[in-house]
């Protein structure tokens, strides 16, 4: 307001202060400005008013009467609850409402049971129509009407608190459906008829009698009402299964047949018929590229497309969905899989296949057979990985030869055979040669023919190829052992072959990777390993040589038992009885080294014989050195015993040493022999012992000649003991042995 009246005064003096305090001047000009703004206004509002004399009238009429009745209608509501506000009681009113709330609660339970009444009525009324049409369609389709009502949640309703008698009503319905189903796939049945013998098939319009001895219908309205309830692959199952079995089998599986197809008009009562044929060709087609078979598949398709599903899709589907994964196996089976190559050189010869089975299937797409996204594609899948099958069936004949390789050999008698030079190979990492058995040496032949094909083939053919290499060598070491396992629990020549079929295995393993890796495709050279399977059948030819080793062992320390620990030989008996045992142990080791010489590597060989010596020598040498008393005839007895056991083991000594041109045991050669064999040095040493003088012992051992061949200063005083008689120089050796010990 202050803000208005000193816009008003500073309109008439442009060049006030607006902060400036108001003067009495000021004031007297403001208060002469709103009087003459009052009079404008009054005037304006005196002309507004007559110039609209009428309407203002008008409106004041108009509030007049509201007024009126506002007060009419305030007079009428005060006169209607004068009553209520005048009595102190209103449970008379109460109770009256209730009753009339109950009423009305009651009328409206009353109409919802009258209408469930009615639909239970209706709908049974429409079960019973259904079940006596004789026209299927009609039924069929008031199945199809009822389903959502009886079955479908979202409709009548199914759940735990529906009335029984919703539940009696769709029993009955599935009674309905189940007896629809039933009759019309006989009636489906019986137009199409099959050749007992197969490769004949009649489909007629309609049946040529029923069965259930009822009139049936054409095969179009069967299908059609089949349709309607959703039983189409239920009524097409068993025609499917029967094309599949006496029409696409026979057509499939036999080269030199042809597809007729004869249609038969209509003869008075009974419907048109088309008949369909497998019937033999006297010329021998052959399959070649496929092209003849997918034709006469196709005139198989196209007889059932147009004469049993009537050029309908949706039956031609339904068909289709019940043959195809078994059409397409046969296909495979009888065509496809015989067709893949047996030679990598082959695969291009192939294509001619690969294009006809595409160009089939796209056909079957055509006509709607088989879906058009490819996912029913199982022959182009198929024909596509060629080369995984062609490696594939040439992985299953690798093993196959390598298990026939492996089972079919003769162990018998090995080393008689004619071609006994052809097994004697070289190490790939030692200047040695072994014999190997027949079945190693094919069974190498076939791995490396196998990773030759390898460096000639795809990334994925070469893998197979590899794998399959791997997998032959495996067959060896799990069929081999368990063949030969009684060979192997005792000392045979067989043994001792195995071993060396396991060791040169192992050194033409590690040598793979060297030989072939280089020229493998670039995407399985760091992939294909054969190296991990080395240590393996390294560790196979140390168990069995150990265990050669362990038998050997085993029956020398027997046959030593047998001397009595070489006591009282000067008697006959138990010098025979010695005798026997050191001849016993020499045929045991000339057995052993006639077996073995000629079968493992020098090397190995060598190292085993002086596996097996040491114990024998150390042992005898033990035996006779813990007698504790000696006759003169004894120690004679002994010493022959000994020399008897060096001299027959000559030509074993010799073929021990390092230089095979050694054929004589001369000085040179028993050094060598000492070092190897410790125990042997000590064993002939002790035959000189026998016959020595105490002072030549006692010197002996103060040179160290006798601790340098093993003896110790317990064991020669338990000699001299056991030969020498007690003497002031028997006592003054053994305090000097005892003094001066080794």
């Amino acid at each position: 307001m202050a803000d208005d009246v000193r816009e008003l005064l500073l309109s008439t003096t442009a060049d006030a202060d607006p902060s400036t305090p108001l003067s009495a001047p000021d004031l007297r000009l403001l208060i002469d400005h709103l009087r003459h703004r009052s009079d404008r206004l009054h005037a304006s509002a005196l002309s507004f008013a007559s110039s609209n004399r009428e309407p203002l009238a008008s409106a004041l009429l108009r509030a007049a009467s509201s007024a009126a009745s506002s007060a009419s209608l305030q007079s009428s509501l005060q006169s209607a609850l004068s009553p209520l506000s005048s009595s102190p009681d209103l449970s008379d009113l109460r109770s009256l409402s209730d009753r009339l709330v109950a009423a009305r609660r009651e009328l409206r339970e009353r109409q919802e049971h009258l209408a469930a009444a009615s639909s239970v009525a209706s709908l049974s009324a429409r079960l019973r129509a259904a079940r006596a049409s004789a026209n299927p369609l009609d039924a069929a389709a008031a199945a199809a009407e009822l389903k959502p009502l009886l079955v479908n949640p979202e409709g009548s309703g199914s759940g735990g608190d529906e009335p029984v008698v919703f539940g009696l009503l769709r029993g009955e319905w599935e009674q309905l459906v189940d007896e629809l189903q039933v009759g019309l796939s006989k009636n489906v049945e019986e137009c199409v008829e099959f050749a007992p013998e197969g490769g004949k098939v009649v489909v007629r319009a309609g049946p040529s009698g029923s069965s259930s001895g009822t009139p049936g219908v054409e095969l179009r309205v069967a299908l059609q009402a089949l349709e309607i309830i959703d039983s189409l692959d239920y009524g097409m199952a068993k025609v499917a299964d029967l094309m599949v079995k006496h029409v696409f089998i026979p057509a499939i599986s036999n080269i030199s047949v042809t597809v007729s197809v004869e249609v038969l008009e209509k003869n008075g009562s009974t419907y048109p018929a088309s008949v369909l044929s497998i019937v033999p060709s006297e010329e021998l087609q052959g399959y070649k590229d496929g092209s003849v078979l997918y034709s006469r598949i196709i005139d198989v398709i196209k007889f059932a497309r147009k004469f049993i599903c009537v050029e309908n899709i949706t039956w031609m589907q339904s068909f289709a969905k019940l043959t195809w994964s078994r059409i397409s196996d046969l296909v495979i089976t009888h065509f496809l899989s015989k067709a893949v190559p047996d030679e990598a050189s082959k695969l291009i010869e192939f294509q001619d296949v690969i294009r006809s089975t595409t160009e089939f299937e796209n056909t079957l797409r055509g006509m709607m057979f088989i879906s058009p996204d490819r996912k029913d594609g199982k022959l182009t899948q198929f024909v596509d990985d060629v080369e995984v099958h062609f490696a594939v069936r040439k992985r299953n004949e690798i093993l196959v030869k390598a298990r026939y390789i492996l089972v079919q050999y003769d162990y018998k008698n090995p080393l008689a055979s004619d071609d006994h030079g052809d097994s004697v190979v070289d190490l790939l990492f030692q200047p040695e040669k072994c014999f190997i058995s027949k079945s190693a040496l094919q069974l190498m032949k076939l791995v490396h023919g196998a990773l030759k094909d390898a460096c000639l083939s795809s990334a994925r053919v070469a893998k197979e190829f590899c794998c399959a290499a791997r997998d032959a060598l495996l067959l060896y070491k799990a069929i081999v052992p368990v063949q030969l396992e009684k060979q192997l629990n005792s000392i045979s020549p067989v043994a001792a072959i195995l071993h060396n079929d396991f060791y040169h295995l192992s050194q033409e393993i590690l040598g793979l990777a060297f030989e072939y890796r280089a020229d493998f495709p670039s995407g399985q050279q760091k992939l294909v390993v054969f190296v991990d399977l080395a240590p393996i059948f390294s560790q196979m030819a140390d168990g069995i040589l150990r265990r050669q080793i362990q038998f050997a062992t085993a029956n020398l320390s027997e046959a030593i038992d047998g001397a009595d620990g070489f006591q009282n030989t000067h008697q006959s008996q138990h010098c025979e009885s010695a005798k026997f045992s050191i001849e016993q142990v020499v045929f045991i080791l000339e057995k052993i080294h006639i077996m073995w010489e000629s079968v493992l590597p020098r090397s190995i060989y060598r190292r085993s014989m002086f596996h097996v010596l040491g114990p024998v020598f150390s042992r005898i040498t033990k035996d006779m050195l813990l007698i504790d008393d000696m006759a003169a005839e004894e120690t004679l007895q002994l010493q022959g015993l000994i020399h008897l056991a060096l001299e027959n083991l000559s030509s074993l000594f010799l073929s021990l040493v390092e230089n095979d041109d050694d054929k004589f045991l001369d000085h040179h050669t028993w050094v060598q022999l000492d070092e190897s064999i410790p125990s042997l040095k000590k064993f002939r040493k002790l035959a000189e012992l026998l016959d020595m003088s105490l002072k030549s012992i006692t010197a002996a051992w103060e040179s160290g000649e006798l601790a340098n061949c093993g003896f110790t200063s317990s064991e020669m005083r338990n000699f001299i003991k056991a030969i020498f008689a007690d003497s002031p120089l028997r006592k003054e050796c053994l305090g000097w042995i005892a003094a001066n010990p080794a």
